[in-house]
């Protein structure tokens, strides 16, 4: 055991024992109980999304989506409002994670290693005030956690080539890595990919689709068969199937055959063989499309379709999209030191998938400066126009007609009659008033 070895605790497993699946390798990973010889087996490891079409739209769509949503730094006041915060290293992280890559490619790169890995790593750099000033995406396979003898985090980096030359071989603390994983299962330091839950649906998928592919090009299965009452030898049935492939394949296909001796075409129909594997498929994709929480209309293969692209994406918050985006703010918000919701924290914003669904923008905005939620100000600076002019759109403005129930009990008082007054006190005031009058008088 080596010096690093006995510095973080780490054990080595016995030479030829088991240990429980999925298994990653460098080519894909194979499910659990997969025998040590499984290339004599006749057995492939299973691409990390390549070999599904489903299950790179479904990566994809998380990665791009998550990508398009930007990052803002924010701490709540005192009035139950909130204020971005500008110059922080969070924010600074969020423009230009380092000199090579913007925060969208961290993000659409680390988000896809998350859903196909389980797991996302990145090496903070801190400066001379032991501030976060670059952060460097590594690639999972090249990275791994480890438990020191006293319970201390370690990681090992690699996968970087840009930051292994800067930096050399990286054994840095948990403090000094942004590690966003998905559920740990065995591992609580390592996370599991939708990948292992769908590894049956996609190996099906897969088997199904080479089988018709290699029917394809093997001509194992024509879409017509020559028919006749006549018996022919072999030599003859190789040579009126020369004469055939010679006018219906190749660069002479479509040409026209002639046909003698009694030779007819038969049609060969889709038989419910076919068909069935077609409907195993087209399942094995929504199974897919359910372990990663992907709603269909998100991909555009069916599904009832949503009134409105913003129902659409609500609905995808409210399910995978904003698990993701929570988990991805909560792991940066740790990495820099924050309190966490409502105190401090960073959010990425969602508004941004409804640029297309400027309509709906207009009557959301439209609808909330009549109910006195948002000023006019506060409404044209979400759809990027200037504020009113002269200061007149600040305020929250609400109809006239809209007042609390206790205005009515005040109006009601102001509008009440004075009370009467009585004679006899009307001829005591006016004697009061002659009275003053004549000492006036007599005064001049």
């Amino acid at each position: 055991m080596g010096i690093l070895d006995r510095l973080i605790g780490r054990k080595k497993s016995p030479e030829g024992a088991w240990s429980a699946g999925p298994y990653l390798l460098d080519s894909g990973w194979l499910p659990a109980g997969t025998p040590v010889n499984f290339w004599q087996m006749g057995q492939n490891p299973t691409s990390l999304g390549a070999g599904s079409a489903m299950v790179e739209a479904c990566v994809s769509a998380y990665a791009q989506t998550v990508a398009m949503c930007p990052g803002t730094h924010w701490r709540r006041l005192a009035n139950g409002g909130r204020m971005r915060i500008e110059g922080s290293p969070l924010t600074a992280i969020i423009a230009a994670p380092n000199r090579y890559m913007t925060f969208s490619d961290f993000l659409l790169n680390g988000v896809r290693e998350l859903y196909l890995t389980g797991n996302m790593y990145a090496l903070a750099v801190r400066g001379a005030r032991n501030e976060i000033e670059e952060l460097h995406l590594m690639q999972t396979r090249s990275c791994a956690a480890m438990v020191g003898e006293d319970g201390d985090i370690f990681y090992s980096l690699g996968g970087n080539p840009i930051a292994e030359r800067r930096f050399g071989s990286m054994i840095v603390p948990a403090r000094d890595v942004l590690h966003v994983r998905l559920h740990a299962g065995r591992d609580p330091l390592r996370g599991e990919s939708p990948l292992v839950a769908a590894a049956l649906d996609v190996s099906a998928n897969n088997q199904a689709l080479s089988q018709q592919l290699a029917f394809l090009l093997n001509q194992a299965k024509p879409s017509i068969m020559l028919t006749t009452d006549s018996i022919l030898t072999r030599d003859q049935v190789k040579e009126l199937r020369a004469s055939w492939d010679a006018q219906t394949r190749g660069e002479y296909a479509g040409g026209t055959p002639i046909l003698t001796a009694g030779l007819k075409p038969s049609v060969v129909a889709t038989s419910a063989v076919d068909a069935q594997v077609a409907e195993l498929m087209k399942l094995s994709d929504e199974h897919i499309a359910l372990a990663f929480r992907v709603p269909l209309q998100v991909l555009g293969i069916g599904g009832a379709p949503y009134a409105s692209t913003e129902l659409l994406m609500q609905s995808w918050i409210a399910s995978g999209l904003g698990f993701v985006l929570n988990h991805i703010e909560e792991a940066m918000g740790r990495l820099f030191g924050l309190a966490g919701f409502p105190g401090e924290y960073v959010e990425f914003s969602t508004t941004a998938l409804q640029r297309s669904a400027f309509r709906d923008r207009v009557e959301a905005m439209a609808r909330s400066t009549i109910s006195g939620i948002h000023s006019p100000d506060e409404a044209r600076n979400d759809l990027d126009l200037p504020v009113v002019p002269g200061g007149h759109g600040a305020e929250p403005r609400v109809q006239q007609q809209v007042v609390p129930l206790s205005y009515w009990d005040k109006q009601a008082a102001m509008n009440a009659p004075a009370p009467e007054v009585d004679e006899t006190d009307k001829l005591a005031s006016a004697l009061r008033l002659k009275a003053l009058e004549a000492v006036h008088g007599n005064r001049h």
